[in-house]
């Protein structure tokens, strides 16, 4: 029996004068970074909770808590990496991911294909696999103010039960 399990993410980080933008893996010129303990890449914070929702193994906090000299700047595709080991653990493999990134500014459409490159990649899934859309707040709340990013991420994951 093919079991199939979905997961969701959200993760949001103020801007930061000074670090990299850093979304999907990929370097995004001209706007500022965002500030966090790792590479504070909101997109695969996001995406790495939703792997670990799914398969209800709490959160990125859990495995990779904040504070911590080793995580001190790490790239968060390391997040997601330790996020699928958990899932392949309890039998499930990522199928595919639907990610928004939600904030006024750098805007996507020029960016969007590296992002999906950047995010199958680390994922291991082709690029079809993979979606990347964008959204504002129409200049409501912290996003809308244009003071940081969030990013909501949707996983599906398969898992095949060993009586097969």
């Amino acid at each position: 029996m093919t079991r199939v399990r979905v997961g969701q993410g959200i993760d949001v980080h103020r801007f930061c004068d000074g670090r990299p933008l850093i979304l999907c893996g990929h370097h995004i010129e001209g706007v500022p970074g965002l500030d966090g303990h790792s590479d504070a890449d909101v997109a695969l914070h996001a995406v790495a909770d939703a792997i670990l929702g799914a398969v209800a193994r709490g959160d990125i906090g859990e495995f990779f808590p904040a504070g911590g000299a080793p995580w001190q700047g790490a790239a968060s595709a390391v997040f997601v990496a330790g996020a699928l080991e958990q899932a392949a653990a309890d039998g499930f493999k990522l199928t595919n991911c639907d990610l928004t990134i939600i904030g006024e500014r750098p805007l996507i459409a020029p960016h969007r294909a590296a992002l999906r490159w950047s995010l199958a990649r680390i994922l291991g899934l082709e690029v079809d696999e993979v979606s990347v859309k964008a959204t504002t707040t129409d200049g409501l709340g912290f996003l809308g103010r244009e003071e940081g990013l969030g990013a909501l991420a949707v996983v599906l994951m398969e898992g095949v039960d060993d009586d097969e």
